[in-house]
């Protein structure tokens, strides 16, 4: 290039790099892509399908088929024939649902469309335990709640991160202790061995003790409110006035509308208190009631005297004797001359009653 005449601007030349084409993708980043792709959309059942269309159907023969034994294939995999057998059986389970086609109609290579990834775990069981008497019934009870069988089997055979969970999680205590009470029902053993370690420990004896009271007291209001009774202090049976049973139901509303982890020992202690002191008063209301209390009261404390001077027994009284039971016998026999004379004096006087 010349150099610029003298009173010429200089030139600007501008150095523009040569264009770069993108580097080729490598065929194995594609192939890897691709499967992950796959595995992505479709999870286990890219697998399966390997399996389904690889393997044949134990006992079969080799002739005629290209497909080769469940053993054959785990050891061109690398991998246990028992776990070759596990996406064999979770395929099994999923043709019989009409989910996919059976082994029948695949051949080594061929390409299906495969259900959504999520369906895979409802056939596909990652552990030996399933197949166990104990495996099953967990896998089954499992179902029924409407979880994975692979989520409660790995429960089950980690018991130490169950308790781990329990301990450090209110709500996952709350499932356990409902689990529990679900089980003990139906479960005699574990029935004597919860209640021996309650027993055993004073802290939860005390509880159940509370809530025993507490449970009895709410049977006492229950009972006014349902059945129009109540028995009187003397333990009489008579029907409730109206408005104390009205009060029982009004009572047993609030009770019943308590929300589970509420406390409902105070509300109980309430209701119990309000209807005895209301029992008392009604029976304090009725002349008539009151002197068939007071009746019923004497009949009952005259027949425990009774019963418990018949009990004595004098036949080696003189191997204990001592002047002071004489000395007692003789004030309960002025005692009960006093209260002798006392009816007959209060008969003379009320004849009519």
């Amino acid at each position: 290039m010349p150099p610029p005449r003298s009173g010429e601007p200089p030139v600007t030349v501008a150095i523009v790099p040569p264009e770069t084409s993108p580097a080729p993708l490598s065929d194995l980043v594609a192939r890897d892509a691709r499967e992950f792709g796959v595995y992505a959309r479709t999870g286990g059942w890219a697998f399966g399908l390997m399996v389904a269309r690889s393997v044949r159907p134990g006992g079969q023969g080799a002739d005629g088929t290209a497909k080769v034994s469940a053993k054959e294939f785990a050891e061109l995999a690398g991998c246990s024939a028992e776990r070759v057998l596990r996406y064999y059986k979770a395929w099994d389970r999923a043709a019989d649902d009409g989910v996919v086609p059976h082994f029948e109609a695949l051949a080594p290579g061929q390409q299906v469309e495969l259900p959504d990834a999520d369906l895979w775990t409802g056939y596909y069981v990652s552990r030996s335990s399933a197949t166990s008497e104990r495996g099953t019934a967990i896998a089954e009870a499992a179902e029924a709640e409407g979880i994975r069988p692979t989520k409660a089997l790995e429960v089950a055979e980690n018991p130490t991160a169950l308790r781990a969970a329990i301990l450090a999680d209110p709500s996952t205590a709350r499932a356990a202790r409902q689990a529990l009470l679900d089980r003990v029902r139906e479960d005699p053993e574990l029935q004597t061995e919860w209640a021996r370690d309650v027993v055993r420990t004073d802290d939860l004896k005390k509880a159940v003790a509370s809530e025993s009271r507490s449970a009895d007291r709410i049977g006492y209001v229950r009972q006014i409110a349902e059945s129009g009774q109540i028995r009187t202090p003397a333990g009489q049976t008579v029907d409730a006035p109206a408005p104390l049973r009205q009060e029982a139901e009004r009572h047993l509303s609030l009770l019943d509308e308590l929300d589970d982890d509420e406390d409902s020992v105070e509300w109980a202690t309430e209701a119990y208190d309000t209807m005895k002191s209301l029992v008392v008063e009604a029976v304090e209301a009725d002349a008539e009631l009151r002197v068939q209390e007071r009746r019923t009261k004497f009949y009952s404390s005259l027949q425990k005297a009774t019963k418990v001077f018949e009990e004595l027994t004098f036949d080696d009284a003189e191997e204990f004797y001592e002047d002071d039971m004489v000395q007692r016998l003789e004030e309960l026999q002025v005692a009960i001359g006093t209260a002798i004379s006392a009816l007959r004096t209060s008969r003379e006087r009320h004849p009519e009653s």
